[in-house]
Order: structure tokens, then C-alpha cells, then sequence
């Protein structure tokens, strides 16, 4: 406790000389006393960075989403944000001259940078050059944080040239930057998913990055092991569980939920299924009879990916497109379904995906694990 004694002054400037009036005020210094952040989501899609900053107690205050589906997923579970759903390009915000600290978040679409989009891994992609919006509206608000998060890619994407030119024009608004590759995995997400994060303070802090809070990696088992049985082309909105939360991360997903929603598996072929049947654990196409591929012109020229069937026993693969790569259920011969690939991301029970299976699923694979964004943040709040 800080104790300050002041006395008050006559407009000459003089002391009371009889009784002056003495203002004892007692001040008190809170170590838990933080400032209020406020946050703002760039390219939020469904929601995934959003989630882990909330958790982090961030005040998401404003998000920015061009697809009208995960626009609707964003709103339906974030209600207290205001959401711009139009082109980033029509988004020309104001600066805000509060004292909240602002923190400024989001990936530019990385699709152009995936070291397995090698066809549009170029300087010509229009929508590579969508980074640019998210430095115009850095330059317009001038926040306290920046948070840049893309593909691994990127650093690598025309010798580096986008990455470099992000970090060139921080530097020129002032902003002190440092970057890393994450695994989500070193944090608690079921997954190998390797990212690239970018921090910018305009402070001039030099931020660290949080070290590892998981040396053992969670599996595919510990992040779906409850959830309930389906077959393929399964579409339960609702479900009840398969058993009680068999772990930790599993009551932590299900800490607001009674029901497993979201219980939505692509409808495959009879074909397709079969092609499931002959592949084990850790296996891709190459387990698959020739006769069972006739219809791909070359079925040896297949991605790795392609065709995977998870392994119970360790992390996931990268979440992505797992409806077009076929990823496998463990045990089941089928695809992954909505909630299954979203438990695997980290997102809890209790976030609701909405529009069709197709936009679902892709909502879904473009998030970052809020997990892994919630490590992020918390770091920040240290500041």
C-alpha cells in the first residue's frame, strides 16, 4: 500500500496557516489490477484465434469475414462482436483513442503460400497480395499488438518476399517484430500443425515466444475417444456422448456441454468405403488395391496426403481440406466427422458450426487451434 499526503493550496499558492485541509489518500497498488485489452480479428473466419484470445480475457471487440458461412459461425458464438461481413478492401475502421490496449489479429488467406499449392505459390496469385490490407488497417488504427499468423510457407513463398515485405513495412509504422514457428502440438492441440506467427509491438517490446507447455503430445485417441460412434454420411446435429471424458483435454472441451453437436460425415461413395477398408493405421493411398483406383488417371502421382487414415495412437495430421484429402477416422471407415476435425483443432463442444457440411468442414480446417492462440495471447498479457 502506497500512502500520499497532500495539502491543499489557497489560489496564491500558499498553505492555510490556522487549519489547513489535509486530503489523505490512500492508494493502493494492485499487482492483479490489469489494464482492459481489446482485441480485433482480421480474416477471422469461423472464429478460432477469436476463441483462444477470449479465453486469454481479450475483449474481441470488432471482426472482419468475407465468406457469408463463417461470417454466420463467427456471430452465432461471438453475438457481444461487431462483425464486418463484406471485402477487407470496403473495411476503413477509425482509430479508437481509448485507453484500452488494442491488439491486432488475424491470418491473410494462406492457401497461395501451402508448400502443397505449388501452382498458385507465386508472386501472380491476387489473393497472396491480401496481406497488404491487413498493413493498411495496422496503419489506420496504429494498435498496441500486432498478431500475423499464416502457412509455413510463406517464409519460403518467392524467396521470402511476402514474409519480408510484412515485416519491412511493421518496421516502417514503428512496430518492434519477431517471429516464430509454432507446432500446436507443443501446446495442447492433437495435431502437427506448424505456423508461422508474427508479433509487432509498438512499444518497442521485444516479444518471446511461450515455451512448450506439452513434451508428450496429445493423440488422436485423447482428443476423440468420447465422442459417438458414426457411420459414414452420418448428419446428428445432437448426439450424446460415447462415455465420460476419458482425460483431461476431453473434460476441458466438454466443460459446457452436456451433447456432442456438429455430428456431420461426408456421405461417400460405396467405392470410396472399401478403399477405407484396406488401409491401416498411419496408411495412404499406396494401401490401396490398383483395381480400387481405376478411376484416377494416375493413381501413383497421388499427394501422401491423400487417403490418410489417422493413427489412434498419435497426434493428428494437419487439419486441412479433410473432406477433398480423405482423411480417415482411426478405426471407423469413414471420414472424420464436423466435430471429431474440430476437437482435434481445440475448439470446445460447445462452439456451433453452421451452414452446410461442405462449409462446415472447411471452416474447421482453416482455423488456427485456439489453443495455440490462446498461448499467443496469454504471453502478450505478461506485457
Amino acid at each position: 500500500m502506497t500512502l500520499r499526503i497532500f495539502a491543499r493550496w489557497t489560489p496564491k499558492g500558499k498553505l492555510f496557516n490556522k487549519m489547513p485541509f489535509i486530503n489523505i489518500l490512500l492508494i493502493y497498488s494492485l499487482p492483479f489490477m490489469k489494464n482492459t485489452y481489446h482485441g480485433i480479428d482480421l480474416f477471422s473466419g469461423a472464429g478460432g484465434m477469436s476463441v483462444g484470445a477470449i479465453k486469454a480475457g481479450i475483449d474481441v471487440k470488432l471482426a472482419v469475414e468475407v465468406d457469408k458461412f463463417a461470417a454466420s459461425t463467427f456471430k452465432n458464438n461471438h453475438p457481444t462482436t461487431n462483425l464486418f461481413n463484406d471485402d477487407i478492401r470496403k473495411f476503413h475502421p477509425k482509430r479508437n483513442k481509448s485507453s484500452s490496449v488494442k491488439i491486432l489479429f488475424g491470418g491473410p488467406p494462406c492457401q497461395g503460400f501451402s508448400t502443397s499449392n505449388q501452382k498458385t505459390r507465386n508472386i501472380i496469385n491476387p489473393t497472396n497480395w491480401l496481406f497488404k490490407e491487413y498493413l493498411r488497417v495496422a496503419k489506420s488504427l496504429m494498435p498496441d499488438w500486432v498478431i500475423v499468423e499464416n502457412v509455413k510457407g510463406i517464409i519460403e513463398t518467392e524467396n521470402g518476399y511476402f514474409f519480408n515485405s510484412i515485416i519491412e513495412q511493421l518496421n516502417l509504422l514503428g512496430y518492434t517484430t519477431t517471429h516464430s514457428v509454432l507446432n500446436a502440438a507443443d501446446y495442447g492441440v492433437p495435431q502437427i500443425r506448424n505456423r508461422v506467427f508474427l508479433i509487432g509491438s509498438l512499444h518497442g517490446i521485444k516479444y518471446k515466444f511461450p515455451k512448450p507447455t506439452h513434451n508428450i503430445h496429445l493423440t488422436v485417441n485423447d482428443a476423440i475417444s468420447d465422442l459417438p460412434k458414426l457411420e459414414n454420411g452420418a448428419k446428428f446435429y445432437e448426439l450424446d456422448y460415447r462415455s465420460r471424458p476419458n482425460n483431461n483435454y476431453q473434460e476441458k472441451m466438454r466443460l459446457e456441454s452436456k451433447k456432442a453437436i456438429n455430428n456431420l460425415v461426408t456421405n461417400n461413395t460405396s467405392m470410396v468405403v472399401k478403399r477405407y477398408s484396406h488401409i491401416p493405421q498411419g496408411g495412404n493411398w499406396e494401401n490401396i488395391p490398383s483395381h480400387l483406383m481405376s478411376n484416377y488417371k494416375d493413381h501413383t502421382r497421388c499427394h501422401t496426403g491423400i487417403y490418410h487414415r489417422l493413427t489412434d495412437a498419435n497426434p493428428s495430421v494437419v487439419i486441412g481440406n479433410y473432406r477433398k484429402n480423405m482423411l480417415v477416422h482411426p478405426i471407423e471407415n469413414r471420414g472424420l466427422s464436423v466435430r471429431e476435425a474440430a476437437r482435434i483443432q481445440s475448439f470446445p463442444d460447445h462452439f456451433h458450426f453452421y451452414g452446410s457440411i461442405g462449409f462446415q468442414q472447411q471452416q474447421v480446417g482453416n482455423s488456427v487451434p485456439p489453443l495455440l492462440a490462446e498461448a499467443i495471447f496469454n504471453q502478450i498479457l505478461k506485457y
